[in-house]
């Protein structure tokens, strides 16, 4: 069997643990000749990367492994990268967030203003990492995991769109799946879902079990009497309990699907930002919680040498979803994923060139979407109106047009005001001085 060569951009992130150790519970599947983690932020990785010395000795001794900060060494003859980035670390986190609750808008990583700071940074360095692989690996398959993926998708797709090894993925719907799978009682991986939307704005329209019948009116009916929570409930923050709880909030005022969490943003804005604290937002919660949990603990693996007993992972969903991707495309199983494609007429009444989300079977030649056909008019309004934000967003970048993000930020159902917009971009441009384009 064939061992493939990957590269993990972001080898300093606290997601890194989580998938180290799916390459670890997938080597026989999905076997690896050489890993190598890179990261602008050398004494960050530095930390992750000497856990994984003391996980691969143990647990997978034959691996070849190493972490480096030098771009040639990290993408030299490589078959998979799996990208992770964030410009700015969590310290622009903080401040995405922060900055829209001084004017009363929802402050959140990859929603509303949050997401639209967030995403002008990440454009730069993703186009830079594509350029940067390609010099090195042409035939490497990129898996992009970095976010606000809707606009980083939307950005690649303009400056790449004849690559056709580029795939950009997002872990929540299959965190979903797992969570619909544990209130079941069924195995997810056997699930046959339809889903649509934009990235962090989706629904699942149905759920096909591996006889063929549909369990969203099964789900729905849960979740009406028992509410809902993830599939990993027991290590997840209080803000992550709260988000899922309002699904059940959601399918009370909109039954037809269910929906992805992040819609709760969008539909009830108002009531999102009443229960944000302006001087602790999530940013926070992560740097205090999982940041310190996930370094102090892979400090003290390094220091004794030993992974037994080691609670350095968090989510197994989100490296579990981009090992079992490239097994998919690597062995050419067919496997089905949501992903983010060009629409092309899977949503056949939303124009072609949005970057949409659906299934799609995953094999050796990429991602084979399946299409939904026409969505009615309250769905197909909300995607356009976020379609039009997400285009006028990476408009802005690459046009440098004050204009086009102003358009943008009032567009947005979390701002929708242009006066509000105005104030929340223009103190947005100071904060992102060196890491936005400038804007005219």
């Amino acid at each position: 069997m064939k061992k493939y060569n990957i590269v993990i951009v972001g080898g300093g992130s606290t997601w890194t643990p989580g998938l180290l150790n799916s390459l670890v519970k997938k080597k026989n599947e999905f076997p690896l000749g050489k890993l190598i983690m890179y990261d602008t932020n050398g004494e960050r990785q530095a930390v992750i990367g000497e856990f994984a010395r003391v996980l691969f000795k143990e647990r997978y001794a034959d691996l070849d492994f190493m972490y480096t900060t030098d771009k040639e060494m990290a993408f030299k003859e490589v078959d998979f990268v799996f990208c992770q980035m964030r410009t700015g670390g969590y310290q622009m986190r903080e401040k995405d967030e922060k900055i829209p609750l001084q004017f009363g808008v929802i402050g959140q990583e990859t929603c509303g203003p949050g997401g639209f700071a967030y995403g002008l940074r990440s454009i730069r360095d993703m186009i830079q990492l594509i350029q940067d692989v390609r010099k090195h690996s042409k035939e490497a398959w990129i898996l992009n995991y970095t976010n606000p993926a809707a606009i980083v998708a939307e950005a690649v797709n303009r400056v790449f769109n004849d690559d056709k090894r580029i795939l950009n993925i997002c872990d929540q719907p299959v965190n979903l799946l797992r969570s619909y799978g544990k209130i079941l009682g069924m195995n997810p991986y056997e699930f046959e879902p339809v889903y649509f939307g934009l990235n962090h704005f989706g629904w699942f329209k149905h759920l096909y079990d591996k006889n063929g019948v549909d369990m969203v009116p099964v789900i729905k009916k849960i979740v009406k009497e028992r509410g809902f929570a993830p599939a990993d409930a027991e290590q997840r923050d209080k803000s992550w309990l709260d988000t899922y709880a309002m699904v059940e909030d959601m399918l009370n005022d909109f039954p037809e699907y269910l929906p992805n969490t992040y819609l709760q943003y969008y539909l009830y804005p108002e009531y999102k930002v009443s229960k944000m604290d302006p001087n602790h937002t999530r940013a926070n919660e992560v740097m205090n919680g999982r940041e310190k949990r996930v370094f102090e603990e892979c400090r003290r693996v390094a220091a004794e040498g030993t992974v037994e007993n080691a609670h350095v992972v968090h989510n197994d969903a989100h490296g579990d979803m981009i090992v079992e991707v490239a097994e998919s495309i690597a062995f050419n199983k067919n496997s089905l994923y949501v992903v983010i494609v060009e629409n092309n007429g899977l949503i056949s009444n939303i124009q072609d060139n949005a970057m949409v989300e659906v299934t799609a079977c995953l094999g050796i030649n990429g991602p084979r979407p399946f299409g939904v056909g026409k969505i009615d008019t309250f769905y197909k309004g909300m995607i356009e109106q976020q379609l039009a934000f997400e285009k006028l967003t990476v408009d802005a970048y690459f046009e440098e047009s004050y204009n086009k993000a102003l358009k943008a930020l009032t567009l947005n159902r979390i701002v929708t005001d242009a006066k509000k917009a105005r104030k929340i971009l223009d103190a947005l441009i100071v904060a992102n001085e060196g890491y936005w384009p400038e804007l005219k």
